[in-house]
């Protein structure tokens, strides 16, 4: 902004005359008005930052005057002079026209002056207050679409998670009832999954979920999940050629361990390829 614009309203021309004056050698854009009707026309020409107005005049009032101006320029800083400093005419004023400050004539310059800067400040204040508020609106209206979304993304989230426990149950309870003994590893060597059909293959008294491998299988199952760990490549091995029983480990994705399926074996058609692939597949 540029310079502050003051409209200066009175009936009298010699107020006028004085109040241009006094406002001389300020750095202030001044306009004067003889009557309230000439004020709110050069109102709807330009943008006026602070209005001074006599008190009394004829045809309209000062208080009507401003009382117009807040309605239409509400930003506008509003001032009153008047010789009839009654508290009725305060009281009205600030009521009907809510002004910045009532000045009583004759004025003190120094006073009047000192008025005129710290309405500005209160003008400054004031735009500077609505600019943060919309900026705070937009900020509001961004964080309840960014909440939208999130709550969206929530929801879909959960669904997802929903579907995948859904399968992951289904898939448990498949692998639970297959005659086959599932037992899963973790990389530190972890019991982490066991199946129902496990006790038909090994016995299970020592073995459960969080406890370590080590302490619940046989050096040769321990030896052969070592070194598909090591190798990440699946293997098989016969581990009871009495009972028909094979073991095959596989490593799991990334590292993060072994699973090892026990079944019986059909020991004319058993070979360590075939059962390194259907491990893969399980």
């Amino acid at each position: 902004m540029d310079k502050f614009t003051i409209l200066l309203v009175d009936d009298e021309v010699n107020v006028l005359k004085a109040l241009k004056r006094l406002l001389l050698d300020t750095d202030y854009r001044i306009l004067s008005a003889e009557s309230g009707q000439d004020a709110l026309r050069l109102f709807e020409e330009q943008e006026i930052h602070l209005v001074i107005s006599d008190y009394r005049m004829p045809e309209m009032s000062g208080v009507e005057l401003l009382n117009q101006i807040k309605q239409k320029y509400p930003e506008t800083v509003r001032i009153v002079l008047s010789g009839y400093a009654d508290a009725g005419a305060v009281v009205e004023a600030i009521n009907e026209g809510q002004i910045y400050k009532f000045v009583p004539k004759p004025w003190n310059d120094q006073d009047l002056l000192t008025t005129i800067t710290s309405s500005f400040e209160q003008y400054r204040l004031q735009k500077e207050n609505a600019r943060l508020y919309e900026e705070l609106k937009i900020r509001y209206q961004e964080l309840e679409v960014l909440s939208k979304c999130l709550e969206d993304k929530v929801a879909e989230r959960t669904k997802n998670l929903e579907i995948k426990n859904r399968a992951l149950s289904i898939a448990h309870s498949v692998i639970d009832s297959l005659p086959l003994g599932v037992v899963g590893i973790d990389s530190d060597g972890m019991i982490v999954y066991m199946n129902d059909s496990l006790k038909n293959f090994v016995d299970v008294d020592g073995v459960r979920l969080g406890g370590l491998a080590a302490d619940s299988f046989a050096a040769d199952i321990l030896s052969l999940m070592g070194r598909v760990a090591e190798s990440q490549r699946p293997a098989a091995e016969i581990i009871d050629a009495k009972n028909n029983i094979g073991f095959v480990c596989a490593p799991l994705q990334r590292g993060s361990g072994t699973i090892g399926v026990f079944s019986y074996l059909d020991l004319h058609r058993y070979t360590e390829a075939q059962a390194a692939g259907w491990a893969m597949s399980v």
